[in-house]
């Protein structure tokens, strides 16, 4: 198991924006990091040196559907994939828990977005104790040899995004699916049992956060939709640049062999 990190408290952290943010200033830079976006995610694809493989998690509410939509909806569809994971299948459960997770890693020029991900299998079987201590353990290590297997070997760039949503705004969240028409199909009753666990949630989330952290976790505030988008486009600009791609020139012809 890796060493341990400095522990995080997640009641600790705030779930909104800074004060003195301003909403409509901070809406004005997300469309022009987005317009940044755009452009190097198509050179990412271009150059296919890079893949950039970002996994996202949160509680019920916490914005990820939103999110993806608002951000990675700017880029060329033919450039992302998105995999949404839930109760694994007959087939994924016969398999260890990396294997659906695996499979769906984006290849070099890809930008792959897991809508939840293999942290679900530390998670929510540990809430709901299909998972032992000892088992979570052990399968900790092998995401922290996974995570590290794709950045070292395949130049695959892992972006660990948490949503934190305060517990009042997820309580509201929920409320307005039973209520606001365009909502309701994403009313599920059991995101109400699921609420009712919140602190066991907090406490492997902040597990995970303490024991998986080889490739950094970043703390998403997520009661503001506003600000959350800003964050997320911010660290995937900087992300992105920090590749210092190029644009391939032109291909040789091959010889002909007449």
């Amino acid at each position: 198991m890796a060493k341990a990190k400095k522990a995080v408290r997640l009641a600790d952290i705030s779930t909104r924006a800074p004060g003195g943010m301003d909403k409509e200033k901070t809406k004005e830079k997300t469309m022009a990091l987005l317009g940044e976006l755009d452009e190097l995610q198509n050179l990412l694809y271009a150059s296919s040196e890079h893949a950039l493989l970002v996994v996202i998690q949160g509680m019920d509410a916490s914005g990820k559907d939103g999110l993806i939509r608002d951000v990675f909806g700017s880029m060329n569809p033919q450039g992302v994939r998105v995999t949404s994971y839930k109760v694994p299948t007959a087939e994924e459960a016969a398999h260890d828990f990396l294997w659906r997770i695996h499979k769906n890693v984006p290849e070099k020029g890809m930008v792959g977005v897991f809508n939840r991900s293999h942290y679900e299998d530390v998670l929510v079987t540990r809430v709901h104790g299909s998972c032992d201590d000892k088992t979570a353990r052990k399968r900790m290590k092998a995401i922290n040899d996974f995570e590290q297997l794709l950045e070292t070997h395949n130049r695959t760039h892992i972006l660990k995004l948490y949503l934190h949503v305060s517990q009042g705004e997820q309580q509201k969240r929920l409320q307005e699916r039973l209520h606001i028409p365009h909502k309701m199909w994403k009313y599920n009753e059991g995101d109400f049992a699921e609420s009712k666990l919140w602190n066991r949630y907090m406490q492997y989330y902040e597990a995970v956060f303490e024991q998986c952290s080889e490739v950094p976790w970043h703390i998403i505030p997520a009661d503001q939709n506003w600000y959350k988008s800003y964050r997320v486009a911010l660290l995937l600009r900087d992300t992105l640049a920090s590749l210092k791609m190029k644009y391939p020139g032109l291909k040789k012809a091959e010889a002909s062999t007449e």
